[in-house]
């Protein structure tokens, strides 16, 4: 008992440095460089001096998978299992499983390389119960997000913090890089605009935050709802900037998700996703999954030609045909649209991609279909609304309002969760 309050007056004094008397997001200040290196990762910080106090000798449970890792690709799991001083007592696994390879929902398991227990947060149980958490003493959280709200990895984060807050757990966020940048902030806010930030129904398509950002707002805004907050603790990187694109960090890609297979899968993301809530293929099943747009009706030279008058900044659409598969890269996906079938349409191409508005891009995607082939496509109501956040967007487009005047309104709808973001931004 003696040792656990001194670790809980250290976390509150290191509060006071970071954000404040009585704020219950604990994050020292980030270190920025002026030279060249490399970003400096959440999870090489945790093993330092600095950190370690603060997990030594206390029953740890990790949320993680295969982008657990660090630079020299070394896991997480493998990491802290292997110290003396540490003990992890479980495992949680998000979409995709423990370790990345699995394209539908998981199942509890049993780690091969630890032996360790691992609940899936992805199946029955999407937040850990307070039998689950029973010998739990800390959570540490440690995955690659992708910067679109769409992303499950985020919504994971945010039921186990609230289950943290309910149980009287310490939360550790080891940050991590958004890919994207953390400078586009675009898209409708599908719930009220006005509302506390709590979670990702709340956030625009793309917010611009990185995972440690983006738990303290949901935790720090949980205050203005009277609900309970999470002793939360986010390990910062250093080197970090906003304006940095993931191959600008130094740091290895590790596909964070079986179809999210490089950089420029996470940036067409925000715009091709929406394809989804549609019975086109967005590309799944191919190499190129996202900057794909087609199926078997659609002549691919029109379309292409319909998107490239909407003169959207920073990306072109070219004709392309493709034929899904079942398998992506070694690994079995769920069953994409159209499998063994071959379909035209068109590849988005980003020429610049801090001019490229991807959010924005998901509208014209959808009014160009619509304007093409109003009998062929067929709307899922409930997977669209779903990913939009609200059915304003798809009644609208079926309406035939234009693009324009449908984005026009997300200026004053951003506008509060602008407010709101910039209290928990962490980097210059």
């Amino acid at each position: 008992m003696k040792k656990l309050l001194c670790i809980r007056f250290a976390i509150a004094a290191l509060a006071v440095l970071a954000c404040g008397t009585g704020c219950s997001n604990h994050t020292p200040t980030a270190t920025q460089s002026t030279g060249a290196n490399r970003v400096t990762i959440g999870i090489e910080r945790l093993v330092t001096p600095e950190f370690l106090p603060f997990i030594k000798d206390r029953r740890i449970a990790i949320l993680t998978n295969h982008t657990g890792i660090m630079p020299d690709k070394g896991h997480i799991v493998d990491l802290l299992t292997a110290r003396q001083d540490i003990k992890v007592v479980k495992l949680f696994s998000p979409e995709h499983g423990i370790r990345g390879e699995e394209d539908t929902h998981v199942t509890d398991q049993v780690d091969k390389r630890t032996g360790l227990k691992v609940i899936s947060l992805y199946g029955q149980v999407r937040k850990p119960t307070p039998e689950i958490l029973q010998d739990v003493d800390i959570i540490v959280f440690d995955i690659q997000d992708v910067g679109a709200r769409y992303y499950t990895y985020i919504a994971t984060m945010n039921s186990v913090m609230e289950a943290a807050a309910e149980n009287n757990k310490l939360m550790i966020v080891l940050d991590r890089p958004n890919p994207i940048s953390g400078m586009y902030v675009d898209g409708a806010v599908g719930k009220d605009a006005n509302e506390p930030v709590t979670g990702p129904n709340y956030l625009p398509i793309t917010h611009g935050m990185t995972v440690g950002e983006l738990a303290r707002m949901f935790n720090g805004e949980r205050a203005a709802k009277k609900l309970r907050q999470a002793e939360l603790m986010v390990v910062p990187m250093r080197n970090y900037s906003r304006a940095l694109w993931f191959d600008q960090t130094g740091l290895p890609w590790v596909k964070p998700s079986p179809n999210m297979l490089n950089l420029t899968t996470a940036t067409v993301y925000p715009a091709g996703c929406i394809l989804e809530g549609t019975n086109v293929s967005e590309g799944r099943g191919t190499m190129q999954p996202f900057e794909f747009i087609g199926a078997p009706w659609i002549n691919g030279e029109a379309l292409a030609k319909q998107l490239n008058s909407y003169k959207l900044p920073g990306v072109t659409f070219t004709p392309v045909q493709f034929t899904p598969d079942s398998v992506v890269d070694g690994i079995r996906i769920y069953p994409p649209k159209f499998v063994g079938q071959t379909c035209y349409g068109a590849q988005m191409k980003v020429t610049d991609r801090n001019k490229f508005e991807s959010a924005k891009a998901s509208v014209y995607l959808i009014h160009a279909l619509h304007t093409l082939y109003p009998d062929k496509l067929e709307w899922k109501n409930s997977r669209m609304d779903g990913l939009w956040k609200t059915d304003v967007t798809r009644k609208r487009l079926q309406a035939g309002d234009s693009p324009q005047s449908i984005i026009a309104n997300w200026p004053e709808q951003l506008a509060y969760f602008n407010k709101v973001r910039a209290k928990y931004l962490l980097y210059p």
